[in-house]
């Protein structure tokens, strides 16, 4: 576990693998389904632009909301996972955080409500392992 004053850069320096590859499966989803892979990057960027109807602002409004929720996301992973098993905690921790995002906040937001929700826990999921190895691994570097 990392002390209090490196959980903020461990987190921020998580958040970077994390967000990246958070979007790989719901992105083989649309393509192996034919729809449409940037809809959960609209979707995303509707909560900066609620009002918004043009696909290349809402596109453009995704990446700091992504970035954001992502470097948050993490910094409170880091904060808070003892690390022991990265894979399972990560896993769960994913499944939590699309509880939050999608049950609670995405609900406000008609684009977040339309998603299929399979796809984006699977997203959640992928973050959450994601950022718990990236977490695991600058620990191990650490010692």
């Amino acid at each position: 576990m990392r002390s209090p004053g490196n959980f903020l850069s461990a987190g921020l320096r998580a958040a970077v693998p994390a967000a990246v590859l958070s979007g790989a499966p719901s992105t083989a989803h649309a393509l192996v389904t034919k729809s449409d892979p940037l809809e959960a990057s609209v979707a995303a960027g509707s909560i900066l632009l609620p009002g918004e109807s043009r696909r290349y602002r809402l596109l453009l409004a995704a990446v700091p909301v992504h970035a954001a929720l992502s470097a948050g996301w993490a910094v409170m992973l880091a904060a808070v996972f003892p690390l022991r098993n990265p894979v399972a905690e990560g896993a769960l921790a994913g499944l939590a955080i699309a509880a939050i995002d999608l049950g609670v906040i995405g609900r406000r937001f008609p684009r977040l409500r339309a998603l299929r929700p399979v796809p984006q826990i699977a997203d959640h999921v992928a973050f959450g392992v994601a950022a718990s190895l990236a977490l695991s691994r600058q620990s191990k570097t650490q010692t």
